[in-house]
């Protein structure tokens, strides 16, 4: 069976600075459930201001964040925006959709080529 990563490591840029004067800079992002995705939709915050979805998705896929002891909505209020930016991209890029790419040999001439399948449309 193929290695199947579900946890992430990463280097925030400029880190968080905890209540003590603490920098935390590294981390573990897990990948997201659907549960992660539909539940903070039902926040209040969330349904007030939609860009708090971002906060609240991050604190729950966020699983460490240096000594950190619960790494919640607060945590991530106070991130830099840098950092905020930086955790959002590796977010969509741990959690996009890869493509799925077949292998299909033309019946004319023989020759295998790799095409990918598009599930949107009828080609």
């Amino acid at each position: 069976m193929e290695d199947f990563a579900t946890e992430f490591e990463f280097d925030l840029p400029k880190g968080y600075i905890d209540a003590a004067g603490t920098l935390h800079k590294h981390g573990v992002m897990r990948l997201a459930t659907a549960a992660d995705e539909i539940l903070p939709l039902r926040d209040p915050r969330v349904v007030q201001n939609p860009g708090y979805l971002t906060i609240i998705l991050l604190s729950r896929v966020i699983t460490s964040l240096g000594t950190v002891p619960k790494i919640d909505p607060r945590v991530i209020e106070r991130l830099y925006s840098s950092d905020l930016a930086f955790l959002q991209s590796m977010y969509q890029r741990i959690n996009a959709v890869e493509p799925i790419v077949e292998t299909c040999v033309c019946p004319e001439c023989g020759h295998t080529f790799e095409h990918q399948v598009n599930f949107t449309s009828a080609e």
